[in-house]
């Protein structure tokens, strides 16, 4: 199984189960992970789901490209290097232990 480690905005921290192939929007709502609002339930029309991933993850998988990075513009929270929506990232094995940072507000 695939654990992921979410920091959350007031400094705390969760580890959450993650299936491979969900996203890391729906594997935060799954496991009640404060923070994450996903207003347009992953349609990629808000920016509700953004975090910041940790350098293993950007480094494998890239920065996000066309609508994501255009919508990451309307984040609450400024974008960062790191920054990706949630419901663009799909889980994968080689994410266990990843690290997910919650921005301090959505909207």
């Amino acid at each position: 199984m695939t654990t992921l480690h979410f920091v959350l905005p007031d400094g705390s921290s969760r580890d959450v189960p993650a299936t491979p192939g969900h996203s890391l929007m729906e594997t935060a709502i799954s496991n009640g992970v404060p923070g994450i609002v996903a207003e347009c339930a992953g349609s990629l029309a808000c920016a509700t789901c953004h975090v910041f991933v940790d350098e293993a993850i950007a480094s494998r998988l890239g920065g996000p490209e066309g609508a994501e990075d255009e919508m990451l513009d309307f984040a609450a929270v400024e974008r960062r290097p790191l920054s990706r929506l949630g419901c663009q990232v799909k889980i994968e094995d080689w994410m266990d232990g990843a690290t997910i940072t919650v921005p301090e507000t959505q909207v």
